[in-house]
């Protein structure tokens, strides 16, 4: 029985690694040092680059948190710490392209800067948001409206997280129907944040409702993870849809 266990979980596993290649893009992560829970410092920044650049890939779109109590990065903050890792990338001979946005959370604080019009956006405007993890926010639905009325694309970070809607499936569909683009972390689907997140990961591949994936790349146990997630079939699925935007960006 133990034995049958472990062939049946082997046999999930791909047995050549996803190329990530595919993706060119990464439009989530934590790479300027210092200002979040991402990188501690300039050497571990450098170092993850390194990491993702063997992976395959060819752009990177950083994305600091912003938020109103604990993180509070502003463009000016965020931007002077792109140009230092851009200066140090340049003095390593680390060729990669890189650019930074955000990662806003959909807080109490966040109206005031969408008034204010000084948002970090990516691309053609798109804008990553994420939203608290305790419940949905009772003005989600205004919020998105209000974005969207001003040009913004939406792009929802790790929708797959948000434990209040894994009961309810058509909340995904709805998200998508109102043009809110989902972009799944690629670590869901190892079971990395929970076994909930992996089942609706993968669910919301297979109903093909993802646009983007990201890495969401905060330190090397993420990257470990990152590693992993590569052997993952949903992943080959999701790049073989054809749906997947990030070489677009």
């Amino acid at each position: 029985m133990i034995w049958s266990k472990l062939f049946k979980k082997k046999s999930k596993h791909l047995e050549q690694p996803v190329e990530l290649a595919r993706l060119h893009t990464d439009l989530h992560s934590h790479l300027i040092p210092g200002i979040d829970d991402g990188s501690k410092s300039m050497d571990d920044s450098i170092r993850l680059i390194k990491e993702l650049k063997g992976l395959g890939y060819k752009k990177l779109i950083t994305t600091p948190h912003i938020m109103a109590d604990y993180y509070k990065n502003t463009p000016q903050i965020i931007q002077r710490g792109l140009k230092d890792v851009r200066a140090e990338l340049k003095k390593q001979g680390v060729e990669m392209e890189i650019e930074a946005a955000a990662e806003y959370m959909l807080d109490d604080g966040f109206l005031a800067k969408l008034e204010k019009g000084d948002l970090l956006t990516f691309s053609n405007n798109f804008i990553l948001v994420e939203l608290p993890y305790i419940e949905e926010p009772p003005n989600l639905s205004s919020i998105f409206f209000e974005l969207q009325t001003r040009g913004y694309q939406v792009v929802l970070a790790h929708p797959e997280r948000y434990n209040y809607w894994h009961g309810d499936f058509s909340k995904y569909q709805d998200l998508v129907d109102r043009n809110i683009y989902l972009q799944m972390n690629i670590n869901s689907l190892t079971g990395w944040y929970s076994h909930e997140s992996r089942n609706i990961a993968e669910k919301l591949i297979e109903n093909k409702l993802i646009r983007f994936l990201g890495s969401d790349l905060h330190n090397t146990n993420y990257l470990n993870e990152l590693k992993s997630s590569r052997y993952m079939p949903k992943l080959l699925e999701a790049l073989d849809s054809g749906l997947i935007l990030n070489s677009k960006l």
